[in-house]
C-alpha cells in the first residue's frame, strides 16, 4: 500500500505537470486583438503588408478564402487590406459577419530592436517576421518564422 507521502509527491507532480500544460496553450480559435505599438510610415505599412500577404499565399494559396480583418489603424490595417485584395482575397472589414467560411485574420506590430516586430495570425497560421523601416518602405531584417497549427495548407 503506498504511503501518504509517495501519494501526495504523485498528486504536486500532476498538479504541477496540468499547470505547465495550460500555460502552453493559447485556448484554441481566439485571436489577439490587432495592435500597432510602433511608428511606422505609409510605405512602411505597404512594404509589410505586401511582404506578409505574399508569405500568407505561398502557405494557403493566393484568394483562396475570405479574410475578415480585426484591426482598425490608420496605416497597417488599410495597407493590408489593400495588399489582400491585390492577391485576390476577399476581404471583410469592420462588419459583423455571419459567413462561417471567414476567416478571421489579426496583426501585432511592435518595435523591436532597431525595427518592428510583425506578426499576423489566424487560428490555423501565424506568420512573424522583424523589418526594417527605411526612407522608401522596409526590408526584412530575419527569416520568416511559419507556425502552423493543425491540417497543413489550411487557414
Amino acid at each position: 500500500m503506498p504511503s501518504l507521502s509517495s501519494l501526495l509527491r504523485v498528486a504536486a507532480v500532476t498538479l504541477c505537470l496540468g499547470s505547465l500544460a495550460a500555460c502552453s496553450t493559447t485556448g484554441g480559435q481566439a485571436l489577439v486583438d490587432s495592435v500597432v505599438s510602433a511608428e511606422i510610415s505609409d510605405e512602411a505599412a505597404g512594404a509589410i503588408a505586401d511582404d506578409m500577404v505574399s508569405q500568407l499565399a505561398d502557405h494557403v494559396g493566393p484568394g483562396t478564402m475570405t479574410i475578415e480583418l480585426k484591426g482598425d489603424d490608420a496605416s497597417f490595417g488599410p495597407a493590408l487590406e489593400a495588399s489582400l485584395r491585390a492577391e485576390g482575397y476577399a476581404v471583410l472589414t469592420g462588419q459583423d459577419t455571419d459567413e462561417v467560411s471567414a476567416v478571421p485574420l489579426a496583426y501585432v506590430i511592435d518595435p523591436f530592436e532597431s525595427g518592428v516586430l510583425v506578426r499576423v495570425s489566424t487560428a490555423r497560421l501565424e506568420l512573424t517576421r522583424v523589418y526594417a523601416p527605411n526612407a522608401t518602405g522596409a526590408d526584412p531584417a530575419s527569416p520568416m518564422s511559419v507556425l502552423q497549427r493543425g491540417t497543413a495548407g489550411t487557414p
